[in-house]
């Protein structure tokens, strides 16, 4: 499986389940996420699926600053339903690296280690998502602002002749390399960018 290079330098996500640390599943239930696993979980990368990503972790890091984010350990909540826009794809980047689930969610053993309802939407927020630690109530509001960093100018000719069918092999190639360029400048050039990536405690 060959990804873009540039996966390879997309910030990691280091994250403690005690899920997987119970079962076994990971030494100290320590997990490490990379970009290619939200690329392999939605099947694709696009500026929704990179910024869903790098949002995430940089939530996760702010909630928990001097130790590895628990996952499992957060409830997230939306600003829009789930079945508005690219709402439900987001959600399931959030839920890869923060545990939280929706409905279907695993259910718990014991009253411990429940993931399911831990993904609200409709709320009624400031900004996009908010996550919230379980253990200490403290919070943060999180959204990822693309409009700065705009698609280059070939791309909607190039997406609507693929889309009919009438690009040729090259300029299929072309899409896809501008495409991918795009989420790279969202992940690396603009990554701490605090105007594209908004991190704010909810009483800043």
């Amino acid at each position: 499986m060959q990804f873009p290079d540039f996966y390879r330098a997309v910030p990691r996500l280091k994250v403690r389940d005690a899920l997987a640390a119970f079962l076994g599943a990971a030494e100290d239930g320590v997990i490490e996420y990379g970009y290619e696993d939200a690329v392999k979980l939605a099947g694709h990368s696009c500026p929704t699926v990179g910024s869903a990503y790098l949002l995430t972790c940089h939530a996760l890091t702010a909630l928990y600053p001097d130790e590895l984010p628990q996952r499992g350990g957060v409830r997230v909540e939306f600003r829009n339903r789930f079945e508005d826009g690219v709402t439900g794809v987001i959600a399931s980047v959030v839920t890869l690296l923060s545990g939280a689930a929706q409905d279907g969610g695993f259910k718990g053993l014991a009253g411990r280690h429940v993931r399911r309802g831990l993904q609200q939407f409709a709320v009624d927020l400031p900004l996009a998502l908010r996550f919230t630690r379980l253990d200490t109530g403290v919070a943060v509001d999180a959204e990822a602002d693309l409009s700065t960093i705009p698609a280059d100018p070939a791309m909607p000719s190039l997406m609507a002749r693929c889309l009919m069918g009438e690009a040729d092999a090259d300029e299929q190639r072309q899409f896809g390399a501008l495409w991918q360029d795009r989420v790279r400048r969202i992940l690396l050039d603009h990554g701490n960018d605090p105007e594209v990536f908004r991190i704010h405690h909810p009483s800043a």
